[in-house]
């Protein structure tokens, strides 16, 4: 397949679906490849792909046709990436959190204690039971989004997005609670 030109930028800018056709095909496995080799996850990369395509399209009217095309589509996976590394970190921060909620010091104050855990748990208390499973196996067991989908046999996005609303729910309930 022939490297897309001006031309075929011009027409995606324009709308033109069969250019924008070409222009993910001739891109999408040099951008999965770069997106793998920075994730080193291929179903995450290929999401990811996914998503910067479809970023493309939603901004298509934003493309420059005159400037290098290969050097801003590598820009946009990379910092995809960067994103999604941040958020692993905030997720995982977030699993210290709980995970340090949930122990029982010490020299923390007993009553303060209870009452928080008396937060948390009923805010786990009103989660659906597959969002309970999931948050638990996380959590708890420290399984990897990958390891709860096979265990439960759900796809990995499934549980990535039961994960995000569980905590959602969790942050809301036990905030409000200590208002």
């Amino acid at each position: 397949m022939a490297h897309p030109d001006e031309n075929t930028l011009i027409k995606v800018t324009q709308g033109d679906e069969s250019a924008f056709a070409e222009l993910y095909n001739y891109y999408k496995v040099p951008a999965l490849r770069f997106s793998v080799s920075l994730l080193k996850d291929e179903e995450e990369a290929e999401n990811m792909v996914q998503d910067v395509f479809v970023k493309i399209w939603m901004k298509r009217d934003h493309i420059k046709p005159d400037h290098n095309f290969n050097s801003y589509l590598f820009t946009c996976l990379r910092n995809m990436a960067f994103d999604h590394f941040k958020k692993l970190e905030k997720n995982e921060f977030l699993r210290k959190q709980y995970m340090e909620v949930m122990k029982v010091a010490a020299d923390d104050e007993k009553e303060e204690k209870e009452r928080r855990i008396y937060l948390i748990q009923t805010a786990i208390d009103s989660l659906s039971l597959k969002r309970k499973q999931i948050l638990r196996l996380n959590i708890e067991e420290g399984k990897s989004y990958q390891e709860i989908a096979e265990f439960l046999r759900i796809s990995k996005n499934t549980v990535k997005n039961q994960l995000v609303k569980a905590k959602q729910i969790l942050r809301e309930k036990v905030d409000f609670a200590t208002v």
